[in-house]
């Protein structure tokens, strides 16, 4: 469960310290079940997920922070962008 990460911030690290291979691997297994995913934790208020959906949850979330590197950048940093080490989350 390397990629189901609490923070913004930890999403954002792991994206950054991975390789494309790793970030592409975790991308397609994801998608791949993101049907039988959504509905599932669909069942359950964000304030009362049970630990298992948690862990789900937060895969989910690391989904949407790898989507642009594999759809648009074709590198876990942002193309053109600035330091990743000056984002910090101003929520989590």
């Amino acid at each position: 469960m390397a990629w189901s990460l609490a923070t913004e911030q930890e999403r954002n690290r792991k994206r950054l310290a991975s390789t494309m291979s790793d970030i592409k691997a975790f991308y397609d297994a994801m998608l791949a079940r993101m049907a039988e995913v959504l509905p599932y934790l669909d069942q359950f208020p964000v304030e009362a997920l049970p630990e298992d959906a948690t862990r789900l949850f937060y895969l989910t979330l690391s989904l949407a922070e790898v989507a642009p590197a594999v759809e648009q950048f074709g590198q876990p940093g942002v193309v053109d962008g600035y330091d990743a080490k000056r984002f910090i989350a101003q929520h989590n």
